[in-house]
């Protein structure tokens, strides 16, 4: 029969999907186009095969139904033939889809309310953040329908993956657990939200914090002094508010250009409104919640009911109950009423019952005792006559468990990519990476696409300085394999912007005995630009030199003068080699004037050649600052490459599994303490001498005597392990009080205190702790160990020669 019942389920699914795709005429190719699913998921999904995963260890709770949960199969699929019967217009429900094990389970049963020691677990958002961050997303099968099976929560985290509703049943486990009222939901939603599609939604480290109204509602006071008036035109005010508000539409007008064509390939879904999608119900009143909101647990993020994303509900439940939406859904969920108790607006399956679980439990467990046999009987009067006092059965799921490393790790395989709207944000688990890197966002400049910045020397990259540490002003380098581009700032000179053009490298020419770089970018042009110097003339004031290496030219032009619309220039023309054997080196013809309001050349020739010659030997300190700075570049580099090659780490003192320090004292302190400990015990201590001294030392005891010396002996020892653990909780005591008032002492003084005193009291503060923590060690070591010692004792006298023979034992 139940091959028969999962056969027509598969065949009503495959009708209904065969409905759905003849909504439209475009759907018959839309599952051969490119879509972002194949972007938002990772590549690694689609290789897994869930048919391959061992369920050889799974508990028998997965492999078989007990007796209340084939009752509740049995009053499901009653409730499912009148649901289709009343609306059968609707899809049918998702009610006992097949587990692991492929045994149909109620999808109540799979929810197991679970409350996992962590602190960050207590919130829901802190939940949602782990969910989506642990588990790998994967798609539905059929975007159209539910899934025909739903694993438990402990074999999802296991594999570290599932699709939203398997997302969805472990977010509602956690948030059960944590006190929340909470509800896995059935419905539909919009492509970016069932594809896990980010890439239009501005990335939450992006967004600007909600402005807080200026106008806050204040309490009526008749005494309180009253304002002076307003005398600002408002009007004005207007008119700016106005100037601002098209300003601000110019600038989102200009980014919506960029924006067309993924905003409309999210309009023109042919899906839209058909795509299913789980996600999570919170109400209000539980753990103060002020107003009920969904939780979409791929993302983990919150959103109101009425976001247009989600477009409707079929059905919602929890670990006691299940209910049916029957509210219009033609607006989404904006119109929605979350009012489960409203048996008009949401039909529940199960009648509520005031009968606690256990005595149904008991009850049941009884008539098994009884008669086995019966239950057949009793099920098929039951399918006729409904009992309205049935109770869910308990979840058939493991005990969820979370270990600290894999709670740390978080992400599968400790990385995970999310893709934002310009930007894409990567996540590490703590001390995977060698530098300490947890998280990077990368920001880009358009939608479309991203330059690469390498540590390799030549290539692309910006640099910024501290211009007052620096002598010669430099702000920020930008550099690339054929440019550099220096900014400085407050230098003497007025300089302000230097330009380096390399050319392309010949042939490597090495030299023997030098050092030299033969094989450096050949410098084509370098361009200087200065500010105005008021204490000069405009006209005698350069404000950009150019010096062209090949043609060997330098370029001068002035900065310009009152009422000119032009500049003075000089162009100066280096000496050949054919002019610089001739007796006359300067001639007319190596400088060109031009003075902006004079017609008149300059005839003298010696002002142009020292000129000249000042020009030729700055020249050549400029090509030294050039190399100098690219010799700068690969110093910061290699710098740079060594200190992420030889990265330390900073372990808090309470991480003992990986603060070595820490590690190796207590290591040495425990070893300590047990070298003492067995040092103790080899010693050949007479321990009856004390005692013996007592009585004279005789050579022959009574048995009174003896009893009496064991009694005395066992209660000296007693007393002394008392005292030293008296001893070790006193001091224990003392400085713990002592770190209270270090504590105490640190935040009244914490804004007065420099850096240097606020770390030396941070250390002092950690050695503090550690001894506690030693202290502790030792006290629970005295506590644990003093029987054993006690025992011990009382052997060794029974055993010894002298007392042996009264004390004796069969």
């Amino acid at each position: 029969m139940e091959v028969l019942e999962e056969n027509v389920e598969e065949e009503q699914r495959e009708e209904e999907l065969m409905k759905a795709l003849e909504i439209s005429d475009e759907l018959h190719n839309i599952e051969t186009k490119p879509s972002v699913d194949q972007v938002c998921v990772p590549s690694d999904v689609s290789d897994f095969d869930w048919n391959s995963i061992d369920i050889s260890q799974l508990p028998s709770s997965y492999k078989t139904n007990s007796p209340r949960e084939k009752k509740l199969l049995r009053i499901a699929d009653h409730y499912l033939q009148q649901y289709t019967h009343l609306c059968p217009d609707r899809k049918p429900l998702f009610l006992y889809p097949v587990n692991e094990c492929g045994i149909k389970k109620f999808v109540s049963t799979t929810v197991r309310p679970t409350l996992l020691p962590y602190t960050e677990l207590y919130h829901w958002d802190g939940c949602a953040s782990f969910v989506c961050d642990y588990l790998t997303m994967e798609p539905l099968k059929s975007p159209l329908i539910p899934p025909s099976s739903l694993y438990s929560p402990t074999t999802i985290l296991k594999y570290q993956r599932g699709n939203c509703f398997d997302f969805s049943v472990l977010l509602c486990s956690m948030l059960v657990g944590a006190g929340y009222d909470a509800y896995c939901v059935n419905g539909y939603a919009t492509h970016d939200i069932c594809s896990l599609d980010e890439t239009l939604e501005v990335c939450p480290l992006l967004r600007k914090p909600q402005e807080v109204a200026k106008e806050i509602m204040k309490k009526s006071n008749k005494y309180r002094v009253k304002s002076s008036p307003d005398l600002q035109s408002k009007f004005e005010l207007q008119q700016e508010a106005k100037k601002k508000a098209e300003t601000e539409a110019t600038h989102k007008n200009k980014e919506r250009g960029e924006e067309v064509m993924e905003v409309e390939k999210s309009t023109h879904d042919p899906l839209n409104g058909l795509r299913v999608h789980a996600w999570v119900l919170v109400l209000s009143g539980k753990r103060e919640v002020p107003e009920p909101f969904f939780i979409n647990p791929f993302t983990g993020n919150s959103h109101s009911t009425m976001d247009e994303h989600f477009l409707g509900i079929e059905s919602v439940w929890n670990h006691k109950n299940y209910w049916v939406n029957m509210q219009d859904c033609r607006n989404g969920c904006k119109d929605l009423i979350f009012d489960l108790g409203d048996t008009v607006r949401w039909e529940i399956m199960l009648s509520e019952t005031d009968k606690p679980l256990q005595v149904l439990l008991d009850a049941e467990e009884e008539n098994e005792l009884f008669d086995r046999n019966m239950d057949d009987i009793v099920s098929d009067q039951e399918e006729e006559e409904e009992d309205t006092s049935f109770a869910m059965p308990p979840s058939w799921v493991a005990p969820i468990q979370i270990s600290p490393r894999e709670f740390e790790t978080r992400c599968s395989q400790g990385k995970k990519v999310i893709l934002y709207k310009k930007a894409k944000l990567e996540k590490w688990a703590p001390y995977l990476n060698r530098n300490g890197l947890v998280k990077r966002l990368t920001v880009y400049a358009d939608l479309h696409f991203h330059i690469y910045k390498s540590m390799e020397p030549e290539t692309e990259r910006v640099m910024e300085f501290y211009n007052e540490a620096r002598v010669d002003g430099l702000q920020k380098r930008a550099e690339n394999a054929s440019e550099i581009r220096e900014y400085f700032v407050g230098r003497d000179d007025f300089k302000y912007f230097q330009h380096t053009e390399f050319g392309k490298r010949g042939k490597k020419i090495s030299v023997a005995g030098t050092r030299t770089d033969m094989n450096s970018r050949p410098i084509v042009q370098m361009k200087e630009c200065f500010h105005r110097n008021l204490e000069k003339p405009a006209d005698e004031d350069v404000a950009e030199r150019v010096f062209l290496i090949m043609e060997e030219m330098i370029h001068l032009t002035y900065h310009l003068k009152d009422k000119y619309i032009t500049a003075s220039k000089k162009d100066f023309f280096k000496p050949t080699e054919k002019y610089r054997k001739q007796s006359e080196i300067m001639t007319p013809e190596m400088c060109i004037t031009y003075q902006a309001g004079s017609s008149v050349k300059d005839k003298k020739l010696l002002p142009l050649y020292n000129l000249l010659q000042e020009l030729t030997e700055e020249e050549k300190q400029l090509k030294q600052q050039v190399r100098q700075s690219e010799a700068e570049v690969l110093n910061i580099l290699k710098i740079r490459e060594n200190e992420e090659a030889d990265i330390k780490l900073t372990v808090s003192i309470y991480n003992t599994e990986r603060n070595e320090k820490t590690k190796e004292q207590y290591e040495a302190t425990k070893n300590a303490m047990e070298d003492e400990f067995t040092v103790h015990e080899e010693q050949d201590l007479d321990y009856l001498e004390p005692f013996l001294i007592q009585i004279g030392h005789p050579e022959k005891m009574t048995k009174g005597q003896v009893l009496r010396l064991r009694d005395d002996c066992l209660t000296d020892f007693k007393n002394r392990l008392i005292a030293k653990a008296n001893i070790i909780q006193a001091r224990f005591e003392k400085e713990v009080e002592e770190l209270k008032k270090k504590n105490q002492q640190f935040q009244e003084n914490q804004n007065q205190l420099s850096r240097e005193e606020e770390a030396v009291f941070l250390a002092d503060y950690s050695e503090t702790m550690f001894r506690i923590h030693i202290l502790a060690l030792r006290l629970n070591r005295e506590k644990q160990t003093a029987p054993q010692k006690y025992l011990a004792l009382e052997e060794k006298l029974r055993k010894d020669p002298r007392l042996a023979v009264h004390l004796s034992y069969p």
